[in-house]
């Protein structure tokens, strides 16, 4: 049989098949094989806390079809994808093919290309200790907070909550920028801002007006915190003399920002295309994966997109050069390529998020993506490119106008040459935004770019042609957006950006947060378990405690730190904190949310219930009214058996989800499997989706006579519209 090469995704099967001759099989794993079990502690503490691992439900068969091809093959590589995880499915591939972790047999590589393919089977490697160590230490760490503290909050709050060691502390950010909201007390001031113009007939008098803002008075700060002081201020002015002070001339070098990592890119796609982190990174898989982009066939466009170093290979620095001197010209290109310094503890290893060829050009490839698919390439390609030219320069010019004890000042600036910023530049969040004109306002007056036109010289007689005062009050923080929260979690090293996706989805679906206008409000719920985690595990809930936690497994995983000692030092106080709590924690009720939806029985409007399988509505007349009935969570497919209804969301006595007709019991059409919206382009039969990590990668025809199966993009093409 020859080579068999295992990877976790099917798509990336595909890819990297059409790149090895005829001795390789490749097959995919579909993401993790192996791992703590879901209804038992699964970690024995006494034994050195001994990680007990099991089979995914429903991967015994995929398991047995591997060991299979593994005994018929003569050699058997392990290409995961080149990061933590990776390296633990590799890990957990080794142990159930029983193969040698000593041997070199791991393989990896940052981009699905044919030459990086074939250059990393030249170089395979035994599996690296102590990546599964770092991994191991984060899933144990993982499963006593969230297993210990998950029934402590069902007992003393309601069923279906959670807590997690990463998780909690997000939604403490959240609910402290909250707090800071609400205590928040605004404070009234003013600003003076003056429009003049040159005196005619004086030297470079001109026709064009501009804006400067009054800074200073008898050489200090002018503080202005009311209309009475701004008015006082005004009646000095008013028959003053005003004359230019100070001319300064001077140039600014604007940098390019450095190549996405993971968070940037979530950030940026926050800002600039409104994705969310989770679909960010599923579209940033299926890119790095692989696409067919017609004559080239199926190609990996992006590197590897879980990331946390700006690294370029010398060789996509030179391909990016070649391409900016032959599409802008050679001064759009730095006499240097640039170095961009990655954040401490990043894996020097890796890449930063780029496109494999700067000359698969986001036009090039638009005719073969979806329209989500070639905006994130397009912005990922523009932000490569740009981070490989030269710096943009700007011209700047600072006019101070006296009068008597005042000075005002007028700022501008002008674009001397363009450089990186005629491809791209960074977009801005709201809170950074306001720091920035806050800076300007304090440095420069104005806080306006304005273009100064003129020949301003010291001594030159200006006329204020008005007087404008405003007044302002002090701003609260904004609420965070998910491009906000992410910057902030890597900034106080919480969690992993790879984790930012997960963390963010797992807090709306418990119901702590809630988005509105694109930005997070904690519930009632969120605050209260904030609160509790705040009483009684302070630690745990910390910023700087779970930021030195991460500190700890980067140690792991750089051979500082012993992964057993680590969670042993972790586990002691927090037993004895949770021991407490059990006794301590105080019983609390959280109001249930109120629908417009009535009781079928008694007439009440029902609530909105927790149960052990999530939500529900119920009757408020319990127990004299029993009523109740599933939440419905349709997802957006007519039934394909009656037509009339709509596919749901529903979950099973043992918590497993499926999917049924709203209209049950009239209709009993049910499936285990996630109904696809489009009808089988062969035989016109219902089909399901086969999932990985919450994305759709194929999709199959359920009657067992066809057993066609296809790409969703594909059949999407091939029968165009919803059933």
């Amino acid at each position: 049989m020859g080579t068999l090469v295992i990877v976790e995704s099917p798509a990336k099967a595909r890819t990297i098949s059409k790149f090895l001759g005829r001795g390789y099989t490749v097959k995919a794993s579909i993401g993790h094989v192996r791992d703590l079990p879901k209804s038992q502690f699964g970690v024995d503490v006494e034994s050195g806390f001994t990680p007990h691992y099991i089979t995914i439900r429903g991967k015994g068969k995929l398991l047995q079809e591997l060991k299979d091809s593994a005994r018929k093959a003569d050699r058997v590589l392990l290409a995961t994808d080149p990061d933590r995880e990776g390296e633990a499915i590799s890990w957990h591939l080794a142990e159930i093919l029983k193969l040698d972790t000593a041997e070199a047999n791991r393989i990896q590589f940052h981009e699905i290309t044919r030459d990086a393919v074939k250059k990393a089977l030249k170089s395979p490697r035994p599996l690296d200790e102590r990546l599964i160590d770092a991994y191991q230490a984060r899933r144990v760490l993982d499963r006593i907070v969230g297993y210990k503290l998950s029934p402590l909050l069902w007992s003393k709050v309601r069923a279906g909550l959670s807590a997690g060691r990463v998780q909690s502390v997000a939604l403490r950010i959240i609910c402290d920028r909250e707090q800071e909201i609400a205590d928040f007390v605004p404070e009234e001031y003013w600003s003076i801002t003056g429009t003049f113009t040159v005196v005619p007939g004086t030297p470079g008098a001109v026709e064009s007006r501009f804006v400067a803002k009054l800074i200073q008075r008898a050489g200090k700060k002018v503080q202005i915190p009311d209309e009475a002081t701004a008015k006082a201020i005004l009646a000095e002015l008013k028959d003053a003399q005003f004359a230019v002070a100070q001319v300064k001339r001077g140039q600014r070098r604007r940098n390019p920002s450095p190549p996405f990592i993971t968070s940037t890119l979530q950030q940026e796609a926050s800002r600039k295309l409104g994705f969310s982190a989770r679909k960010t990174m599923s579209i940033a898989q299926q890119l790095y994966e692989g696409l067919d982009v017609g004559p080239e066939g199926t190609v990996g466009l992006i590197t590897y997109m879980r990331t946390d170093a700006t690294r370029v290979a010398e060789e996509a620095q030179r391909e990016a050069q070649r391409f900016i001197d032959e599409h802008y010209g050679r001064q759009y290109r730095p006499e240097h390529a640039p170095r961009y310094r990655s954040r401490q503890g990043a894996q020097a290893a890796h890449e930063a998020i780029r496109p494999t060829s700067v000359y698969r050009t986001p036009d090039m490839v638009k005719p073969y993506l979806r329209r989500d698919q070639y905006r994130l390439y397009q912005l990922i390609w523009e932000r490569f490119v740009a981070s490989q030219m030269a710096p943009a320069v700007l011209d700047t010019l600072t006019v101070d106008v006296s009068a008597g004890d005042y000075v005002f000042r007028a700022t501008g600036s002008a674009v001397r040459f363009a450089g990186f910023m005629t491809l791209y530049t960074e977009g801005v969040d709201e809170e950074q935004a306001g720091k920035d004109v806050a800076a300007r306002l304090d440095d420069d007056g104005d806080g306006l770019e304005q273009q100064l036109i003129g020949d301003f010289e010291p001594g030159q007689a200006v006329r204020a042609v008005h007087l404008d005062p405003k007044q302002h009050f002090t701003q609260p923080p904004p609420r965070y957006t998910e491009a906000m929260l992410v910057k902030t979690l890597e900034e106080k090293g919480i969690g992993r950006p790879s984790t930012y996706a997960q963390i963010i989805d797992t807090i709306v679906r418990r119901g702590y947060v809630t988005l509105k206008d694109k930005r997070f409000h904690p519930t009632e719920l969120g605050r209260l378990v904030v609160d509790l985690l705040k009483e009684h595990f302070p630690q745990i809930i910390d910023v700087e405690f779970t930021a030195r936690m991460e500190e700890a497994l980067d140690r792991i995983e750089e051979g500082d730190a012993d992964w057993v000692k680590v969670v042993e030092d972790f586990y002691g106080p927090f037993s004895e904190a949770l021991a407490r709590a059990e006794a301590e924690m105080r019983s609390v009720e959280v109001a249930d949310e109120v629908t417009d939806e009535v009781c079928e029985q008694c007439g009440r409007n029902l609530v909105i219930k927790w149960g052990r399988f999530g939500k529900f509505l119920a009757c408020p007349g319990y127990p004299e009214c029993k009523y109740t009935r599933p939440l419905l969570n349709e997802i957006g497919v007519e039934c394909p058996a009656c037509g009339q209804g709509q596919v749901v969301e529903r979950r099973s006595r043992k918590g497993r989800v499926f999917y049924g007709c709203s209209r049950y019991p009239d209709c009993g059409f049910t499936s285990w499997q996630r109904p696809s919206p489009h009808r089988c382009p062969r035989c016109g039969h219902y089909m399901v989706e086969q999932r990985r990590g919450g994305d759709a990668v194929r999709v199959t025809c359920t009657n067992k006579d066809c057993g066609f199966s296809g790409r969703p993009d594909e059949v999407a093409l091939a029968a165009p519209g919803r059933v």
